[in-house]
């Protein structure tokens, strides 16, 4: 391989142009507005293709094995739309490259010559190594639309001292998610700390933020330092913080902002120096409308949401999740798992998301007996439903009993132990929601 970029004998390219792309460290490349590789340094050669002559290679062609341009495959073309625009253009993308598929940020820059006019356009690529195919303990790991569009948000608000938002249901990973806004943020190398908010009481809440000075109540037999001063220079996750009350919420914003706390039992007023990330399963814009969550508040926190996608939105990530944990569950065993257990899996739901999948592989490897995980391994009933369980009514059946009476106490029994809401349970019965709250109401009558 050689150290220089491989000049092309095109006179239209000014040498010091070239040299100047193979200067940076950086791999690049520079286009033109038709798709080919003009040239590419030895960075890009070095980590993404085997090829020592690149010129003239389409760039879809090389990145991602297409045989058309990425905007006409489903994909957001960063060339494409600097060419529209006449701006840079910054995407989130998954390449080829030497060391296999890899979830790379490409920006693409018009290069203008000494009348404003677009000549060219030079595009870097850095690749994010906290998004993988599984080979890392807190990698997140996933090549889909969804999980991708949300891994691009979080790399673009890492570099900014904003707030996040991290929404979407339990057993997404948004724990993982704040590691990895954190690590490829510039606090990076300051505390990551977090703190679960749900049940935390009043004093507890106090304790665990802000710490307390000896002697500031009974049992205080020291200094303690809080998490605000622990996470100084970092970043602080507050997870499920739907789930924090009130008057909590209170000592809350007056920390966001005003940026100075005391300890318990201190006068001496302390300067915060954080990133906040907090996370919630639930709909907070509907708690401000009920008055369960403050107004105030949620706008503070809520100035980057990114919505966290559920696993069966991204069923094709599956497998490799699947590979992903296998290993981290029993890293001395090698265990496989047979197509067919795949099928099984894609075709369930996973209301528990990447938590649910971790615990039926973790039972699935307590009941294998060899190395192949097959359906009958997998428990997938977690989660029962109406539809998913035998009906027993508590009460003894008449040795004949009118068909009407029967169906208002099943009615009765769906209703309590079906784990969704009302308009679930009406299509799990094949019926509409407003003919399930009337026989709901019936059903009471009876009662």
């Amino acid at each position: 391989m050689t150290a220089m970029t491989d000049k092309l004998s095109s006179p239209s390219i000014p040498a010091d142009l070239l040299n100047l792309l193979d200067s940076f460290p950086d791999p690049r490349i520079l286009l033109d507005a038709d798709y080919h590789i003009l040239a590419a340094n030895a960075a890009y050669k070095r980590e993404f293709t085997s090829l020592q002559n690149v010129e003239g290679q389409y760039c879809y062609a090389l990145s991602h094995h297409y045989d058309k341009p990425c905007d006409q495959a489903g994909e957001t073309c960063p060339l494409r739309d600097a060419i529209e625009s006449g701006e840079p253009s910054r995407v989130l993308h998954v390449h080829h490259t030497a060391s296999g598929r890899e979830h790379v940020e490409v920006e693409t820059v018009p290069v203008k010559d000494e009348n404003g006019a677009t000549i060219y356009y030079m595009e870097t690529m850095h690749s994010l190594r906290h998004a993988s195919n599984g080979q890392r303990d807190r990698a997140l790991i996933g090549y889909s639309k969804p999980f991708n569009r949300m891994l691009e948000l979080a790399k673009r608000v890492a570099a900014h001292e904003s707030s996040v938002l991290l929404l979407g249901e339990s057993g997404t990973g948004k724990e993982l998610v704040a590691h990895a806004i954190h690590d490829m943020s510039p606090r990076a190398s300051a505390p990551f700390v977090a703190l679960e908010c749900s049940g935390l009481t009043e004093t507890l809440f106090e304790s665990e933020m802000f710490g307390y000075e000896k002697g500031a109540f009974t049992g205080a037999a020291g200094r303690k330092i809080g998490l605000v001063e622990a996470v100084r220079g970092g970043t602080l996750f507050l997870d499920e913080v739907g789930d924090i009350p009130p008057s909590l919420q209170v000592k809350l914003l007056r920390l966001m902002e005003a940026g100075t706390y005391r300890r318990i039992g201190g006068v001496e007023p302390l300067s915060a120096d954080f990133r906040l990330v907090a996370a919630t399963h639930r709909n907070l814009a509907e708690m401000v409308g009920n008055g369960t969550f403050r107004q105030d508040l949620y706008f503070r926190i809520n100035v980057f949401p990114i919505l966290l996608p559920p696993l069966r939105e991204r069923k094709e990530d599956l497998p490799m999740l699947v590979k992903s944990l296998l290993a981290r569950l029993e890293p001395g065993r090698r265990i496989k798992i047979s197509d067919d257990a795949i099928s099984t899996l894609m075709r369930h739901d996973f209301p528990g998301n990447v938590r649910e999948l971790r615990n039926i592989l973790e039972r699935a490897l307590i009941m294998v007996d060899g190395n192949t995980i097959q359906p009958q391994h997998l428990f997938l009933d977690t989660m029962k439903s109406a539809g998913d369980v035998k009906f027993q009514d508590a009460r003894p059946l008449e040795e004949i009993a009118p068909l009407e009476n029967l169906e208002k106490r099943y009615l009765a029994w769906a209703a309590q132990n079906f784990q969704g809401d009302r308009k679930a349970l009406a299509e799990r019965l094949g019926i509409s929601e407003r003919t399930l709250y009337r026989k709901l109401r019936e059903a009471e009558k009876a009662q």
